[in-house]
């Protein structure tokens, strides 16, 4: 089907003047800057924090550009993916009119984004093993059906969504496609950003917030054709990404072997915790996962929760999701974190089962 993004675009959006900030008006790096009421003294502190950031992070995108294999003029740079999220539905969803198709269980900040948004959500769920049912979501697309998110792997279930899936999705939807890569960094398929310059629809989410570590920083990031960056900049905050995240990120992705690491780490720590969590009888099932957390099945979910905090071990009580009921989703620690968290499930479970 053909995409006409001028189509799915809000009409005010489409005419809208952007803010210009001063960076934007000047943007060379020398000369007596008197343009953007700065603090031409310093800063209390004792770093120079009195000028203002790059508005466009061209640095950081060139950089990232190189590892993720994608220009930087397609790369627009959030204050996490929930920036990038917020800004997609006001640039292209028209409050109670149009409408986003999630598939739960999924992230939810995508509903929680659609409400603050005034912007309807239609359920389509994953199927019971959590695979995408395509028909079912094509089905469920109207006129006023601007955007689809698949999350793969998927929160919280860890799965993949299946490729060719996807790729159906792409073909016959001409809306746009929102591919949330948050846990790409475990999969061991590529990324859906080498497909850009095949799908005009297609924008693609990461983060480095999971596997680089860097979760303090809020560093969230999208990857789409040069007209949808430019609509997403065209909305954003002038100056959405502080100085410090900038230049502290900019030092921290040159550490690939770091991250190659810490992601063999974690995957190995997976492989045993999942063994350990099977082993423990009363755990019903754990679901296969290509991310960096398990979502395991257990007896009266809640109350294991409840009794892990009680030895403060903290894991998520996913057992209110759809799909997801009297499951605990835990995220894979390190090797004496994830022993404890057995020792206590073992306790915690038995204590459950026999007052039952």
């Amino acid at each position: 089907m053909a995409f006409d993004l001028q189509k799915l675009l809000r009409p005010h959006i489409a005419s809208l003047k952007p803010y210009s900030s001063a960076r934007d008006e000047y943007t060379g790096k020398e000369g007596i800057f008197l343009d953007a009421n700065e603090n031409a003294l310093g800063s209390v502190s004792e770093q120079p924090f009195n000028r203002y950031p790059d508005p466009y992070q061209s640095k950081l995108k060139e950089k990232l550009g190189a590892i993720k294999q994608v220009p930087p003029s397609n790369i627009f740079l959030g204050n996490g993916s929930d920036e990038a999220i917020d800004l997609l539905f006001r640039a292209f969803c028209r409050p109670g009119i149009d409408n986003v198709i999630i598939m739960p269980p999924t992230y939810g900040m995508y509903e929680v984004s659609a409400g603050i948004n005034d912007v309807a959500t239609k359920k389509v769920s994953l199927s019971p093993t959590f695979d995408m049912e395509v028909q079912n979501v094509l089905d469920a697309v109207d006129g006023n059906t601007k955007i689809i998110f698949i999350c793969s792997p998927n929160n919280p279930s860890g799965n993949k969504i299946d490729r060719q899936a996807i790729y159906q999705i792409l073909s016959k939807f001409d809306g746009l496609v929102v591919v949330d890569e948050a846990y790409i960094d475990f999969s061991d398929e590529p990324s859906f950003s080498l497909e850009l310059s095949q799908y005009a629809n297609l924008l693609v989410m990461q983060t480095l917030s999971k596997a680089w570590g860097l979760a303090t920083l809020r560093l969230g990031m999208a990857f789409a054709s040069l007209e949808i960056i430019g609509i997403l900049n065209k909305i954003k905050p002038p100056y959405n990404i502080s100085g410090l995240t900038q230049d502290t990120v900019l030092e921290a992705i040159g550490n690939t072997k770091q991250l190659e690491h810490m992601v063999k780490e974690i995957l190995s720590q997976k492989e045993k915790l999942q063994l350990a969590l099977e082993a423990i009888p009363e755990v019903e099932k754990v679901y296969p996962s290509s991310a960096n957390f398990l979502l395991a099945k257990v007896p009266q979910a809640n109350q294991a929760y409840q009794q892990l905090i009680d030895k403060k071990i903290i894991v998520r009580d996913r057992s209110k999701v759809q799909r997801c009921e009297d499951c605990l989703r835990i995220t894979v620690g390190s090797e004496a974190e994830n022993t404890q968290l057995i020792n206590a499930l073992k306790e915690v479970l038995r204590n459950i089962t026999n007052k039952h």
